[in-house]
């Protein structure tokens, strides 16, 4: 399993809050911070982490449109290809 998949998907967070404004920015980015801390850390994520972490991001998906909708299901595409390598459940 490989963390670069975490680090993409920090990266098209951050991509997709430069594109975005307002409480919507505040939320991709602070979820770019915390899947980069992520991807940097000793110890992998749990399912449960990630999860909670996939559906911000679809929510977020959901209540935007254009460049920012498409940069953060695109992260969460990322986010869901690095769990499959996660053990357990």
């Amino acid at each position: 399993m490989s963390q670069d998949e975490l680090t993409a998907a920090s990266e098209e967070l951050r991509s997709a809050a430069e594109a975005a404004d307002g409480e919507t920015q505040d939320r991709l980015t602070e979820q770019a911070e915390a899947l980069a801390e992520l991807a940097m850390s000793d110890r992998d994520p749990d399912h449960g982490r990630l999860d909670r972490h996939m559906n911000i991001l679809s929510e977020i998906a959901r209540e935007t449109s254009g460049e920012v909708s498409e940069r953060t299901q695109a992260a969460r595409d990322h986010v869901f290809e690095y769990r499959k390598g996660v053990e357990g459940v």
